[in-house]
């Protein structure tokens, strides 16, 4: 049955733990999508796994769309969020709503997800009352990294753990199905999960969260520029994808591929009329 919204939050009223991961094209969304996976999130973390960006700063909504199309061709079961990348929604409801809509309408995505709390609620009502449903993101938001100083835990002070857990509920009340907990301390996002009746959806937020998230290429060891400590390597297939590649390159070079069973032969007779 294919997942929705509904999904998410009846998944907490009934205590079951989603699912997500990241997808950047239509390969890798069939592969997640025949898993059985709630969720498919197309993140602005293209920007770092795919087109090398040293952070999600540069990621367009061109860049966001071209690459929600390509997952959204794959996904049949999942549900599909689109991240709404930088300066596209923090310039005013207008923006917001008309990117959040290209999302949609050009793109496939089925849910859209910001960054921020108080600073865009205004946004996000405008979102959602265009029939849009949002995601909201709290904790370490990338797109603040240049606020935040790096890439640092945040709410590890009483006074900023309290502002976290309000700035869940004002999230939950401006309507968000769902609500990413980044890089935060376990027992604060267990307290967040606690306090909203939408789930949460943990990345560096430990055990206490409604559901998990990872990235795709993280999970799978296929990027280690830069390695969280919230990151476990399921299955190195980078290390796989290595080996293949050294072995090709051997084979190549040493005459044995491409071998009869790889390579098409003429007709012998056919052969013999051009000698």
């Amino acid at each position: 049955m294919k997942k929705s919204t509904v999904t998410f939050k009846n998944a907490k009223a009934e205590g079951k733990k989603l699912t997500m991961l990241t997808a950047y094209d239509y390969a890798a969304a069939r592969l997640l999508d025949a898993c059985d996976i709630d969720g498919i999130l197309v993140g602005d973390s293209l920007g770092m796994v795919c087109l090398g960006y040293k952070d999600t700063l540069s990621v367009t909504m061109e860049d966001m769309i071209h690459h929600t199309k390509a997952v959204a061709k794959g996904v049949k079961n999942a549900l599909l969020v689109a991240d709404m990348p930088f300066m596209s929604y923090q310039t005013g409801v207008y923006d917001a709503v008309k990117n959040a809509g290209r999302l949609v309408k050009e793109a496939g995505a089925e849910a859209v997800k910001l960054e921020g709390s108080a600073n865009v609620l205004p946004q996000v009502k405008a979102i959602i009352q265009a029939q849009i449903p949002v995601m909201g993101h709290i904790g370490l938001t990338p797109q603040s990294v240049n606020i935040f100083g790096g890439f640092t835990l945040q709410g590890k002070e009483a006074e900023t753990a309290k502002k976290l857990i309000e700035d869940a509920k004002r999230l939950e009340e401006a309507g968000v199905f769902s609500i990413v907990l980044e890089c935060i301390p376990q027992e604060l996002a267990g307290m967040i999960s606690k306090a909203v009746a939408v789930p949460t959806i943990g990345i560096g937020a430990g055990n206490d969260c409604d559901g998990q998230i990872l990235v795709y290429h993280d999970l799978l060891g296929l990027y280690d520029d830069v390695k969280p400590k919230f990151v476990k390597v399921y299955a190195n297939a980078g290390e796989l994808i290595k080996n293949g590649v050294r072995q090709y390159i051997n084979e190549v070079k040493n005459g044995r591929f491409p071998d009869p069973e790889h390579s098409f032969l003429m007709n012998k007779q056919e052969l013999a009329k051009l000698k």
